[in-house]
Formats: structure tokens, C-alpha cells, sequence
């Protein structure tokens, strides 16, 4: 098995997973600075934000780390479907008082572009981690050119061998469990995700690139369990949700404190995430044929959101969480990083 922290430069192999929306350069430097790789999420961040994240992150920590981005393809918007959807929410429209005409659309998330780039390029990053896939071959050379390492999710072998064959340098191997967006950029057939145990042997036998797991890893046990799948290091999310540098909200944060069920749903974004069940989830979901495209249906369902939370409650919220968050727990994320690393067996 290959020394995946000496590859990267860190002194441990445990990797935050990028959560863009609950955390930002506070806690990718924590765990930089307790010897893990952190991560920027970068999908959510203006131009403008992404270059002040990065600075203030350049600061914080003289490690190595990550920025990750999107590779989808942004869709060319449905009015008919739109309206179709919008119709689906009015009840939950008329219950809050809100006129669907005036809602515009949202800022969304953006792919990565050569404009991003530009930002990006002068700190040459360690680490660029791409989900959905990875970028046009002009843009990824351009990456490599920094000298960044190329991380990339995979939620199936096929979808490992094909980030082989177009230039990642490591494969992140997304079980069925993780939180938040799927990876997944071959198909859209949930029915070819895989659970974590099953996957990541699989795709160590696949590949010939370095193997991270991640999905349900929420302790010590987990990271042990990984290794002796013969994976190169762990990427962990869920775990970190609590945690003093997070930037989860008080409702998400009362909600990872339940034992309420998580599932895959589309209602939110337009793609399928796991989150914890809420009333979006259970009125219009899981998963709706309606829902707009990835990520245009973020528009409908902000000014619910922005009204439930405004009155206490997380009805409309997108509460992302992994199915294991038995490892949760307030503190801080240098710590809970030592903690993981400590499992990895030398």
C-alpha cells in the first residue's frame, strides 16, 4: 500500500471531505494544521469569495490542501418543467405567503471554468478534488501544470476506471452512505451505487491509482475497517459537522442530534444527496421526476427554506448528513482529526 500522506505532503492519511454550505477555510485549516488534508469547497463561492477563501486559508495554514470543485454540465433551464415543479409547491406557497411569480432564479453552483482558474492559480494548491466527473482536458492540464494533485469522486468501478483513463491522480471512492451530493457521473441510476465495503475493495482491485474511502466513516473503528479494505486513506465529512469550525445552523445542527432516517433525495438541488429526512423530503421526495435540473431547482425552494427557518423550523432545509453520524460531536476539528489519524494502523 502506497504512503498516501507522504504523497500528499501531510503527516496523516485523513482527508475532511469539502461540505460546501456548512463549512469554509476555518475548518480546512484545522485540519491542515493537525496534520490532515483539509478542504476548501469551492461549487458555492463568487469569484470575489473564492479568492478571499483562499487567502484567508493561505494564511491560516502553510500546509497542504485541497479546493474542490463541480464538473457538471449546466443545464439550459425548462420552462415547462419549472412551472410543472412550482406547482407541485404551491400549496407549501400559499401556506407561507409567498408569490411564486417573484421568486428569480438563484445563484446555483457554478462548474469549474478557466475564470475559476485564474483565482485559483496563484496559490497553487496542493490538491484539486473535482466531483461529477473532471474538467475539459485544456482545463485539467492547466491544473496539472501548478503542480496540483487531481482527486476525483468515483461511485462505481466503472466510474474509477474512467477517471483513471482521463488523468486523476487518485480516485476517492464514494459509498452509498456518504453525505451530501452523489458523485456519480456515468449514469443516473441509483440502482449501480454501491454501499462503501462493497466499493472500495472493488475499486483498489480496479484501479492502479491511489484508493480513498469515504461514506459512514464516523470513528476509529470505521478507519481501521477501511484500511484492512486495503484502501491508501480516508476522507471523512459527517463526523466534522459539529464541530466548532463548521458552520452548520442551529437546526441542522439540532437535527444531526436525532435519530432521524437519512435518504437520497432530489427535491433540493436537482440531483440526488443524502440528507436527513425533513418535510420537503416526505411531501415531495424522496426522489421527483419534477424537480428540475441540477442545480436550477435550488430556486423554487429557497424562499420556503428562508421562510421555515425564519419561524424555527428546518421543513425546507437541506439537511445533508451521512447515514452514520454516530461520530459527531461538538468541539474542535483538530482534535477529532488527531483522533481519526491515531486509527490509522503504521
Amino acid at each position: 500500500m502506497m504512503d498516501l500522506a507522504r504523497w500528499l505532503g501531510v503527516s496523516h492519511p485523513v482527508l475532511q471531505a469539502p461540505m460546501a454550505g456548512v463549512q469554509a477555510h476555518a475548518m480546512a485549516a484545522a485540519v491542515c494544521n493537525a496534520g490532515g488534508l483539509g478542504a476548501l469547497p469551492a461549487a458555492m463561492l463568487s469569484l470575489q469569495m473564492l479568492g478571499e477563501e483562499l487567502t484567508a486559508l493561505a494564511t491560516a495554514t502553510s500546509a497542504p490542501f485541497n479546493v474542490n470543485f463541480f464538473c457538471h454540465t449546466p443545464p439550459r433551464p425548462d420552462t415547462e418543467r419549472e412551472a410543472h415543479w412550482r406547482e407541485a409547491l404551491a400549496p407549501a406557497y400559499r401556506e407561507a405567503g409567498i408569490d411564486p411569480a417573484a421568486i428569480s432564479a438563484g445563484p446555483g453552483r457554478a462548474p469549474f471554468s478557466h475564470e475559476v482558474a485564474d483565482v485559483v492559480e496563484p496559490f497553487r494548491p496542493a490538491v484539486v478534488s473535482f466531483h461529477f466527473g473532471l474538467p475539459a482536458p485544456d482545463l485539467l492540464a492547466r491544473v496539472k501544470g501548478w503542480g496540483s494533485k487531481v482527486l476525483a469522486s468515483a461511485t462505481t468501478v466503472d466510474e474509477a476506471r474512467w477517471l483513471e483513463a482521463h488523468g486523476a491522480d487518485a480516485i476517492i471512492a464514494q459509498g452509498i452512505e456518504a453525505g451530501g451530493h452523489r458523485g456519480h457521473f456515468l449514469s443516473d441510476d441509483l440502482s449501480t451505487q454501491l454501499g462503501s465495503f462493497a466499493l472500495w475493495p472493488q475499486v483498489v482491485q480496479a484501479v492502479k491509482l491511489p484508493v480513498i474511502a469515504a461514506g459512514g466513516i464516523a470513528n476509529p473503528a470505521c478507519v481501521r475497517a477501511a484500511h484492512e479494505l486495503g484502501v491508501a486513506g480516508v476522507q471523512i465529512g459527517t463526523a466534522y459537522l459539529l464541530c466548532d469550525e463548521a458552520l452548520t445552523s442551529p437546526l441542522h445542527r439540532a437535527a444531526l442530534k436525532t435519530d432521524a432516517p437519512t435518504v437520497l433525495t432530489n427535491v433540493f438541488t436537482g440531483r440526488p444527496a443524502r440528507g436527513i429526512v425533513n418535510r420537503a423530503v416526505r411531501d415531495w421526495g424522496p426522489v421527483n421526476p419534477l424537480v428540475p435540473a441540477f442545480p436550477l431547482a435550488t430556486a423554487a425552494i429557497a424562499p420556503l427554506r428562508a421562510w421555515a427557518e425564519a419561524h424555527g423550523h428546518a421543513d425546507f432545509t437541506p439537511l445533508w448528513s451521512g447515514q452514520n453520524r454516530s461520530g459527531c460531536r461538538e468541539g474542535n476539528a483538530a482534535d477529532l482529526t488527531r483522533e481519526f489519524a491515531a486509527a490509522w494502523p503504521v
